[in-house]
């Protein structure tokens, strides 16, 4: 198992490496190997993750052809506020996984065995009322919703039916917070690639069920580098 020290936000990319796709150490990931990790472990097509691991380079704190799972936790980049599982950076542990948080997500879609897009998208409205209640720093713009949208259109994807977006609660718990594959628990991995066009619908119902409103007076930003001050890099 990685050590705790190198995990990132992302429990799919720490389940990855809990599972030797990335490098065990959480360190030296570069996009041909998290190209392939994505494909070998969850027949995650490149097109669906190239942007977020080009992206993830700028975080690197030691190289500029590679990140570590810990580079990822900068706040800005890839991670951001009303996480499904973690706490907003200004307010705690932006990487460590969080029942609390998470219960939200655990409580959604009553009466069913599985989660939907349907579901997923009134998680993320729940938890980005959350965020904007408790943290006056939450930023909240068509960037973090893009981001926000595609993390959980892939967790129903790569846990459940990359067609439908149903994914069986069971593995997408085990998935969060052991942030490990679920094969003891009978998942296999998708024997549909999971590209932009399986992808897109999901992503679709999510969106329109989320009732997203951006926040006034914020502009998208990408945080470029760990040394950037997000009062720079975000709206003056």
């Amino acid at each position: 198992m990685v050590f705790i020290s190198s995990l990132s936000p992302c429990p799919g990319l720490n389940a990855l490496a809990n599972h030797g796709y990335l490098p065990r150490d959480g360190k030296n990931i570069t996009i041909p190997i998290m190209m392939k990790a994505g494909n070998d472990g969850f027949n995650v097509q490149p097109e669906v993750i190239l942007l977020a691991a080009r992206v993830s380079l700028l975080t690197s704190t030691y190289a500029w052809d590679a990140f570590s799972l810990q580079d990822v936790r900068l706040h800005g980049n890839i991670e951001h506020d009303a996480s499904i599982s973690r706490m907003d950076e200004a307010l705690g542990s932006n990487w460590e996984f969080n029942e609390e948080i998470y219960t939200v997500l655990a409580n959604s879609n009553p009466g069913s065995d599985n989660y939907n897009a349907s579901s997923a998208g009134a998680v993320q409205h729940e938890r980005l009322q959350q965020s904007l209640r408790d943290n006056n720093q939450t930023h909240n713009t068509l960037s973090e919703m893009t981001i926000r949208t595609r993390e959980s259109a892939l967790y129903l994807s790569v846990m459940g039916n990359a067609t439908t977006g149903e994914a069986p609660k069971k593995f997408v718990d085990v998935f969060f917070r052991e942030e490990r594959l679920p094969i003891e628990e009978g998942w296999q991995r998708s024997p549909v690639p999971i590209t932009g066009d399986t992808i897109h619908p999901i992503e679709k119902i999510i969106f329109e069920t989320s009732d997203w409103v951006t926040s006034e007076g914020q502009c998208a930003w990408v945080r470029t580098s760990p040394g950037d001050d997000l009062d720079v890099v975000g709206p003056q």
